[in-house]
């Protein structure tokens, strides 16, 4: 009987990887923006991060440091929070720049976008409402909610922003 778990503990099935061109300062704005806790650095020969994994909210986000000649590569992240408006700020305080407002959406979350330094798009979403099938139906019909919509598909995330 194989008793190896196949997905190690901490871990779930999908991970996301980052990587930017300093990962250090990557790190230090998750932790400041978004309560991330770090988990392991490994640097290479060079000094540079060749691993580095962060848990923010229960999830792990691995990273490490692009080599000089690869292309930007950001990431795009949804962070459910509580407190969607605190962690708008501690973002923007941590370095961030704000993509969208926080604005609820049809169906329940309202969700705002940072932009961090190294080029990553956060979708912040706090759960404000959990409708059924006829509530989503008529919320999505509704005008606030349509332009709400247009608000947040309008939002011009490229090109990334670079140091």
């Amino acid at each position: 009987m194989n008793t190896i778990k196949p997905i190690p503990d901490g871990y779930t099935a999908v991970t996301p990887w980052l990587i930017s061109k300093d990962t250090a300062r990557l790190i230090d704005f998750v932790t400041m923006a978004f309560d991330a806790e770090e988990k392991a650095r490994v640097h290479n020969e060079d000094g540079s991060i060749g691993h580095a994994e962060v848990v923010i909210g229960g999830a792990v986000v691995m990273m490490f440091d692009a080599r000089p000649e690869w292309p930007d590569t950001p990431g795009f992240l949804r962070l459910y929070v509580e407190d969607g408006d605190a962690v708008f700020r501690r973002a923007l305080a941590a370095g961030a720049t704000p993509v969208t407002e926080l604005t609820e959406l049809f169906w329940g979350d309202r969700v705002g976008r940072v932009r961090d330094p190294l080029g990553n798009l956060w979708w912040i979403q706090q759960r404000v409402a959990e409708p059924d099938a006829d509530e989503l139906a008529r919320r999505a019909a509704a005008p606030e909610f349509i332009e709400a919509m247009r608000y947040v598909q309008s939002a011009e995330i490229w090109p990334p922003a670079r140091d």
